[in-house]
């Protein structure tokens, strides 16, 4: 084994960490009998030599090597070996993306793809008899590079069939059918074949478990072909599995697939790797559950039905209600996907999840904290639950952290954030501490007018903030309470903090600082001189912010406009936006740079063009020239249309008939979120899109039977 290994010139070669020289020891090490060893040396293949998915010279390099070992019957977890070749070679890359590469970097990397692909693919004959293998971990993993790489996808779904009807291993069969759709996936003359085949596996295969994936892959790769009664259907198999005698416990195989140590004899003394990081989590969800693998079945099954979004709610709806934590614990999970993603009726399903909050399983109580943390109005439901487990654990108010500022516990955050003022305890608590959590001002602004008790305690300890380097981590949240609540009593405190904001993060803190004073208005007059001298110093960072902070305050506009005017010729388009943002709030009292924002209206930054239409609309008062603009931000971008939605509902343009109000309805009409992302989301996701939605209805109500101004 390895022969010529060494002849390689491994050290002239790049892997993402540097120079490849590293490599053979890596590839030795997938040999070695110590799984400690063999675990770290798969990390090191996945977080250098194939790292994110990368292919670098010496990934081409390892690709004979690593076929060495997964034909020697001798080499251990040679399952993973077969996964990280299938990786390697199964991104898809032709001629056409080698010649459309934008860089010499891209098109390398392009080409690599294309030769890895090539070079697996070629070598791919010997996965056939390693489904065959006496090794059930090669088993699970043969079927799906098969189905990835192979050329001749007709023999490989003979094989598949045959393998099923001789395949003793549960999670085995199940990877023969996953394989089974791959194939129907990447080979669309052979779908309807497979989709018949699913089909009668789905009605007639022997197991409740089998009968699952067969389903899931359905929904996958046909799903037209899926039963009409498919929750039904689903609901009777996971009481079938809950139930049956016999249903295996996670197998040495499966737990390689659901990513648990392959030897739990040596899940203690494991290497803290990437490999092993990942496989942790996944042991500690399958420990002690029957058929932990439908977990990854009904993930299968959701991303098939896709935007079915009531047949994916009564799904989980039933998962909610099932007597195993862990069928629970995968559907608060599967929920908050498909909330995020879908738009839907989820009154019912969020008071489920609610309901997990005093389950004695503590990762179950704590999934549906974060789950209900994340969709703010939408957790209105599982109000009173939320309320009742903070009542109830006061420890678990404040989350501390190994490194970093403390945070607020994810309970006490989704209750605030329904704006419920039976948070408010649990936020006074926090504001006495000695350091008091770096979210508290955001849970603050989300309560509202409820959280004026606390203007006091907010007040006093910005007071006590030391004008040190720690002097905005310690600031900050009070700056954004008081800033929400619009405690115009603390004016003084806010502007000793202005005055005296330290060399370090000083400019972050003198921003927050004009922030609070603009929010209080009138009330923050004494604060006048100061704000002047600020916008009287050439060059000032924050002069913008300084001149919209007195506008706020005093409302002059005279000694605002030249400093805005400036700030739209600034070199950066942040500054200029800021610039736009600012001259749009002082309405006609800043018609005079109508010709200034209309000369943007062109620019190359569509934030920018979008800040100028929107101010120039409001000191003008004429939508015709903004509005254009405005709607074709919206169709190409999709992440400026909160701000757009906002400015049709404030300022009205949104008339029956006109474009506006047909951009606006087919918002509405859309199922899918318009800010969901396939394979990454943002914590405020769902609370954007669901703030979209109620924009939306109130520029159409409110222009409702005006006519157009377009």
């Amino acid at each position: 084994m390895f022969a010529g290994i060494d002849e390689v010139d491994w050290a002239s070669m790049e892997h993402a960490y540097g120079p490849a020289d590293d490599v053979p020891a890596l590839l030795r090490g997938l040999a070695s009998a110590d799984p400690s060893e063999r675990e770290a040396a798969l990390d090191g293949m996945y977080g250098a030599v194939h790292h994110q998915g990368d292919v670098y010279a010496c990934t081409l390099a390892c690709i004979p090597f690593l076929f060495e070992l997964v034909v020697d019957p001798l080499v251990p977890d040679r399952g993973g070996i077969v996964e990280l070749l299938t990786s390697i070679g199964g991104i898809d890359v032709d001629e056409e993306d080698i010649d459309e590469a934008e860089d010499e970097d891209d098109a390398e990397g392009a080409a690599n793809y294309a030769m890895a692909a090539a070079a697996v693919s070629a070598g791919a004959g010997v996965f056939f008899a390693l489904m065959a293998d006496e090794d059930p971990g090669v088993r699970v993993s043969a079927p799906l590079a098969l189905a990835t790489l192979h050329g001749s996808p007709a023999r490989v779904l003979t094989l598949l069939r045959e393998r099923l009807t001789l395949e003793p291993d549960d999670e085995v069969r199940l990877a023969l059918v996953e394989a089974a759709g791959r194939v129907a996936l990447r080979h669309g003359p052979l779908a309807g074949r497979i989709a018949d085949w699913l089909s009668r596996l789905a009605a007639e295969a022997n197991g409740p478990g089998l009968r699952l994936a067969a389903l899931a892959q359905l929904a996958r790769c046909a799903p037209e072909a899926l039963p009409g009664d498919v929750v039904r259907v689903v609901a009777g198999l996971l009481r079938q599995l809950r139930s049956a005698p016999g249903v295996p416990e996670v197998s040495e195989a499966g737990s390689r697939v659901l990513g648990a140590p392959a030897d739990p004899a040596c899940a203690e003394a494991a290497p803290v790797t990437l490999v092993g990081q990942l496989r942790a989590p996944a042991a500690d969800d399958g420990a002690g559950r029957a058929a932990p693998w439908t977990a990854a079945l009904l993930r299968t099954l959701h991303v098939g039905l896709d935007d079915r979004v009531a047949d994916r709610t009564a799904l989980l709806t039933d998962q909610l209600c099932s007597p195993d934590p862990g069928q629970r614990i995968d559907a608060v999970r599967m929920s908050s996907g498909l909330i995020r993603a879908w738009r839907g009726s989820y009154g019912e399903l969020v008071r489920l999840v609610g309901d997990q909050l005093v389950s004695d399983e503590p990762r179950l109580a704590e999934a549906a904290s974060h789950v209900l943390e994340e969709l703010f109005g939408l957790a209105a439901p599982a109000g009173d639950a939320l309320a009742g487990r903070v009542a109830a654990d006061p420890g678990a108010w404040v989350k501390e952290w190994a490194s970093g500022p403390p945070g607020l516990g994810s309970a006490v955050k989704a209750l605030a954030r329904l704006g419920d003022a039976r948070a408010l305890p649990a936020l006074a608590a926090a504001l006495e501490r000695p350091e008091v959590p770096h979210d508290v001002g955001f849970a603050i602004g989300c309560l509202g007018p409820a959280a004026a008790p606390l203007a006091g305690v907010l007040r006093r300890r910005l007071g006590e903030v030391g004008l040190d380097e720690e002097a905005y981590d310690r600031a900050s949240p009070l700056l954004a309470g008081l800033t929400a609540l619009r405690a115009g009593e603390a004016a003084p405190e806010v502007l000793r903090i202005l005055r005296g904001a330290p060399e370090y993060r000083g400019e972050w803190l003198r921003t927050a600082a004009l922030r609070a004073l603009g929010s209080f208005g009138p009330a923050a007059h004494c604060a006048v001189p100061e704000l002047r001298a600020l916008i009287r110093r050439a060059g000032t960072a924050g002069a913008t912010e300084a001149a919209e902070a007195l506008w706020a305050v005093d409302g002059d506009a005279g000694a605002v406009l030249p400093v805005l005017i400036e700030g739209l010729q600034a070199e950066h388009a942040r500054e200029r936006r800021a610039a736009a943002s600012a001259l749009g709030r002082l309405g006609a009292h800043a018609a005079v740079t109508a010709p200034r924002l209309r000369g943007l209206l062109l620019h190359e930054e569509l934030w920018l063009r979008v800040d100028a239409a929107i101010a120039l609309w409001e000191v003008s008062g004429r939508a015709e020239e903004s509005v254009p603009v405005l709607l074709a931000a919206w169709e190409k971008n999709r992440h400026v249309r909160v701000r757009v939605a906002e400015c049709l509902a404030r300022a009205g343009a949104a008339g029956a008939g006109s474009e506006a109000a047909h951009v606006l309805r087919a918002e509405l009409a859309s199922v899918r979120r318009h800010n969901a992302m396939d394979g990454g989301y943002g914590s405020h996701d769902t609370y954007e899109d669901e703030k979209l939605l109620a924009l939306c209805r109130r520029a159409l109500l409110g222009n409702s039977g005006k006519g157009t101004t377009t």
